[in-house]
This record gives C-alpha cells, sequence and structure tokens, in this order.
C-alpha cells in the first residue's frame, strides 16, 4: 500500500489549461487564448479574465478556433512554457464556392481602343 502511494507521489501532477487556438502563424508555436470567469474582489460583479499563453506543437496539429489543452512543461523558449496536449474540438472550416471569386473566372472587361480611320 505505501509503495502505491510512493510511486503516485513522485509522478508530480503538471498543470493544465484549456483554451482556444488564436494564431499558429509561428513555427511549431500556437498561441491559446484561455478565458475564465472571477468575481471581482470590490465590486463581486463576474468578469471575463483572459490571458495568451505560447505553446509548443511538434506535429502542427493545431488551426486556428481549436479548443485544446495545454499542458505544462519545462522551458521550451523564452515564451514558451507549454505543450500541446489535445485537441478537444475542432474548429469548424468554412469554404465558400462562389463562382465570383474562383480564380480561374476573368470578371475584369477588357477594352480596347479603335483607331478612327480618316
Amino acid at each position: 500500500m505505501a509503495a502505491e502511494l510512493a510511486a503516485v507521489d513522485s509522478k508530480p501532477n503538471k498543470n493544465e489549461k484549456v483554451g482556444e487556438v488564436v494564431s499558429t502563424k509561428m513555427a511549431k508555436t500556437i498561441v491559446v487564448e484561455v478565458t475564465r470567469r472571477v468575481a471581482h474582489p470590490v465590486y463581486k460583479r463576474i468578469v471575463t479574465k483572459r490571458k495568451k499563453f505560447y505553446a509548443h506543437d511538434e506535429q502542427q496539429s493545431a488551426k486556428p478556433g481549436d479548443v485544446v489543452r495545454i499542458v505544462e512543461c519545462r522551458p521550451v523558449s523564452r515564451l514558451k512554457r507549454w505543450t500541446l496536449g489535445e485537441v478537444i474540438r475542432r474548429a469548424v472550416q468554412v469554404n465558400i464556392e462562389h463562382p465570383a471569386l474562383a480564380t480561374s473566372a476573368d470578371t475584369r472587361v477588357k477594352k480596347t481602343l479603335k483607331k478612327k480611320s480618316k
């Protein structure tokens, strides 16, 4: 029994946060915005607080809008202290199929100048 407790206690619990991916423009790095609702210390009104965390994404699997879980780790760079744990919910990808937006459709009108003959 004591050996089981010692084995469980030796593994430290990692801090985890759940948030939405805001940016994936850097190589192997995602920016996750974590939102939490807390009571204001004086006015007791519920206030929404947001904080951005830089997280390491080795496979570059997260996309903007995804809801992800990030796990605390050793510092990877100056700003990154988190790694991507898992993607909880994928963002909806909207594709607009409109003929006017197609790259092959040329909607410009070509105007040619006719020379007046004398």
